[in-house]
């Protein structure tokens, strides 16, 4: 077995890896004389070379036609939002139709609930995972009050049961079982944020189905993480952020999923001009006519400039293809496993599911000893150029992301993990 912490191991697997880096497509961070090892696109992606290109491109024609950019050249901004369609339903495994860019996370989020949750007094329920993401329990618990009914009885949370904090499918399946009758909608993420666990879409959409609830995902950590197949999973909706893994700025623009069986929906939404069919969009007229599709969800033009940098992001994914991606990821994240595993398994603990289909690019990493000493490593990685993402009260996230990460990345973090433990009482 070769040396996994020898520097010559994790070189040659750079340059031996199927899916050459396109780290030279981004702006890597700077820490003293090099580059920062970067584990933290589960939280912000870093910037594409090409995105200032595409947001120069939006401001030039801004200063010199004015209005008329909404019109004219290729990247008019009337349908600019069509410009990123086709890529997004590739990343997302989804129809063109199916995926719009808009709004952000939350709202989106709203937006669907609006459409996909029709509680009644006998389906009044939401079911999530226990320790969601706070948004995902704000919005879900709002929308319960909001249609007069009450979260203590009607918000079901299904909590862990396996080590680490992760949720057995059979969990799932049990509590879908248990509550089905009162269930209007199972909202369940596609990677959970603390643990990094990834899920079955399909199947958690069939369950929901077959109890009659509608269901939807938040996609947050999983766009641009997963090889995704929305469109096949059958899943009415699902919403996601574009800044964490999808390389598109802090606040970036959001994005929706609606499955075409409700592409021409009459189902309640809140209505905006922009969701009205085009063709008749500037006839004023009073008739809400929605866009056949995920468009029909829109309310307001779309932002223009924060639109430019998911051109730029998309063209990269568009080159090395979700596929490719997926098995550098879990390359990395192998390696990332292999080298705790054989030396710093005392020091760290792997919280995430060990199956290939049971995470994405990210590891939560418990350390040993408590927050005190958590945060004494964190701090010390972070001194030295490897960065990843504090969750408290004792878990450093590390998401080897495989657009620009590297195998020496990884090993950069491997080692400095094995000089703090050394120098550390």
């Amino acid at each position: 077995m070769p040396e996994i912490f020898d520097e010559r191991h994790a070189l040659g697997l750079d340059e031996r890896d199927p899916l050459p880096t396109l780290r030279g497509e981004f702006h890597m961070p700077c820490a003293g004389d090099g580059e920062q090892a970067y584990f933290v696109g589960n939280s912000l992606g870093l910037q594409p070379r090409g995105a200032r290109a595409h947001v120069e491109e939006v401001l030039d024609t801004w200063a010199e036609v004015a209005v008329e950019g909404h019109f004219r050249g290729h990247s008019a901004w009337m349908p600019y939002h069509e410009l990123v369609r086709d890529g997004l339903a590739r990343v997302l495994g989804a129809q063109p139709r199916e995926v719009v860019a808009m709004n952000s996370l939350t709202a989106n989020l709203h937006f669907m609930m609006v459409s996909f949750y029709r509680p009644t007094p006998e389906r009044p329920a939401i079911l999530v995972e226990a320790g969601a993401f706070p948004t995902d329990r704000y919005a879900v618990e709002s929308q319960i009050r909001f249609h007069g009914f009450d979260p203590a009885t009607d918000l079901i949370e299904v909590a862990p049961d396996q080590p680490g904090g992760t949720l057995s499918m059979a969990a799932i399946e049990r509590a879908i079982a248990l509550h089905g009758p009162r269930l209007a909608l199972v909202l369940w993420p596609g990677v959970q944020y603390r643990t990094g666990q990834a899920f079955d879409l399909a199947e958690i959409a069939r369950l929901a189905h077959a109890q009659g609830a509608s269901c939807g995902f938040d996609l947050a950590h999983a766009a641009g993480n997963l090889e995704l197949a929305l469109h096949d999973s059958g899943a009415d909706f699902a919403v996601w952020c574009h800044y964490k893994y999808m390389n598109s700025g802090p606040g970036a623009v959001g994005g929706c999923f609606v499955h075409e069986r409700h592409a021409r929906s009459d189902r309640p939404r809140f209505a905006g001009w922009w969701g009205h069919e085009a063709a008749s969009r500037f006839r004023m007229g009073p008739e809400f006519v929605p866009t056949p599709g995920a468009e029909g969800w829109q309310q307001s033009n779309p932002p223009i400039l924060a639109l430019a940098p998911l051109r730029a992001s998309l063209e990269l994914f568009d080159r090395a293809g979700m596929a490719a991606l997926r098995g550098k990821s879990l390359r990395l994240t192998g390696y990332l496993r292999g080298l705790v595993e054989q030396r710093l398994a005392g020091v760290l603990e792997i919280l995430t599911p060990a199956a290939p289909g049971g995470h994405g690019s990210q590891l939560s990493l418990r350390v040993a000893g408590g927050r005190e000493r958590g945060r004494s490593l964190f701090e010390y990685l972070e001194a030295d150029g490897v960065l990843g993402d504090w969750r408290e009260p004792d878990v450093i996230r590390i998401a080897p992301a495989p657009l620009y990460n590297t195998h020496h990345d990884v090993l950069r973090f491997a080692r400095a993990v094995e000089a703090w433990r050394d120098r550390t009482p």
